[in-house]
Parts: C-alpha cells; sequence; structure tokens
C-alpha cells in the first residue's frame, strides 16, 4: 500500500522536516558520486554494524547516528522520504521545530539500538533513515487519531485508490513489520532476510508511540480532524 497523502493541512511550514529530507537526498546525492569501492568503505564505515558496537569504545557507537541518513538505492530514499513527506509536517506542527529535530534523532537512535539488540552478531550495515520514520508514524498514530490515508492500492494492473483511516493504515503497517520481525526471527537466515530492518521499525514505531506526549507543545485544533471529503493537502 502506497500512501498519496493525508488529509491533514500543516498549521506552518515544516521547516525541520524539509531539512531532514533535504540532508538524507544530499548524503545520498554523495554516496552516487562514489565508486562502488568508496561506496562499500563509505557504508561499511558510517552504517551500523551491530557487532562492532563495543560500550569500552565510544567511537563504536557513531554509526548508530550516521546510519539513519544513508540510504541503499532510489528506491530506499524515495518511499522513505515521501513517507516522512506526507506524515512529518504534521507531527512537527505538534511539536515544533526543535522538539520535532530531538524526537526524530531519539526515535531513530531507539529503532537502531533495538535492531542491534535483536542481532547482536550481525555483520551486516544497517542503514536507512526508517527507524527515525517510524518514530515518526508511531508519533502521528496517536496526535491525529481521525486523520485518513489516501492509499493507492495495487491489485494486479488495476489500480484501487481509497481513503482509510490513519488508525487502521498506520495499525496495519506496524502489525506488518512486527509480524515480520518475528518471521525474520524464526528462519536461518534471520536477519540476511530480504535485507530490511523490521526490528528497527517496531522499536521506533514503539518509541513514538511512548514518547510522544513528551514532545508535544501545541494543542490540538478543529483543523486537525477535519471532514475527510472537503479538506486535502
Amino acid at each position: 500500500m502506497l500512501p498519496l497523502r493525508d488529509n491533514i493541512r500543516s498549521r506552518s511550514f515544516p521547516i525541520m522536516n524539509w531539512a531532514l529530507i533535504g540532508i538524507n537526498v544530499l548524503v545520498f546525492l554523495y554516496e552516487l558520486s562514489l565508486g562502488p569501492a568508496a561506496l562499500q568503505r563509505f557504508t561499511v564505515t558510517y552504517g551500523m554494524i551491530p557487532v562492532r558496537l563495543n560500550l569500552n569504545q565510544p567511537s563504536t557507537w557513531l554509526p548508530v547516528f550516521t546510519s539513519m541518513f544513508l540510504h541503499g538505492g532510489w528506491f530506499h530514499i524515495l518511499t522513505n522520504m515521501w513517507v516522512l513527506f506526507i506524515f512529518g509536517d504534521n507531527v512537527e506542527d505538534r511539536m515544533g521545530p526543535f522538539n520535532y529535530l530531538v524526537f526524530y534523532i531519539l526515535g531513530g537512535l531507539v529503532a537502531n539500538l533495538m535492531q542491534a539488540f535483536i542481532y547482536p552478531t550481525s555483520k551486516m550495515p544497517a542503514i536507512g533513515a526508517s527507524g527515525a520514520i517510524a518514530g515518526v508514524l508511531g508519533a502521528y498514530f496517536l496526535l491525529y487519531p481521525r486523520a485518513r490515508v489516501v492509499t493507492l492500492i495495487p491489485i494486479f494492473i488495476y489500480p484501487l485508490i481509497i481513503e482509510i483511516p490513519a488508525l487502521v493504515y498506520l495499525g496495519f503497517w506496524f502489525i506488518s513489520q512486527l509480524y515480520s520481525g518475528l518471521f525474520a526471527l524464526s528462519t536461518s537466515g534471520g536477519v540476511n532476510a530480504g535485507g530490511v530492518a523490521w526490528w528497527a521499525h517496531v522499536g521506533g514505531f514503539a518509541f513514538g508511540l511512548v514518547m510522544v506526549r513528551g514532545f508535544v507543545r501545541h494543542p490540538a485544533l478543529p483543523n486537525d480532524y477535519p471532514n475527510p471529503v472537503r479538506q486535502r493537502k
């Protein structure tokens, strides 16, 4: 299911959300400028490799932060940034730019640590903003329970576009991530299955659910609960 838009309009320009999108895109463009060997070194250096994390060596923990700005290809970055574009502006609306930035970074850190906790001996670099974005989705889930998400559902060659309540859309997304993570644990491939850090998604979303109220600075307004038919963005 591909989200196309939601029906909540931002009250202010989401400067921090756009800044985060811009940083991710610039880092990805830098990755594209590297040759295959240099890109491999860059990913190994700045991607999070759980087995390398050492409590006695603080420098080994830097990739827990830097990895959330790396991406593994066009599909990876486009899907991540599109989801952040749709849902992040509204969360920033309620938190304010600075709180939103702190929330986003902490969500990404918690997500990566969750992945490292589940697979402590993994030698595969974990990269991508999806853990931090999962935190944003968890926050959206609680802040905008009446929102609706216009969604593209590909059915064979005939795409279906429908409005889905945000609680249903995001709830289904979270359950699918949890199920995939549990399934990966039961397979011999484990962390290598599909190349997706399912537990980073689970950890990020859980962080968003638990911590969102501590970052909110602006109360909900009637515009946050619009008529799903009349108000679109």
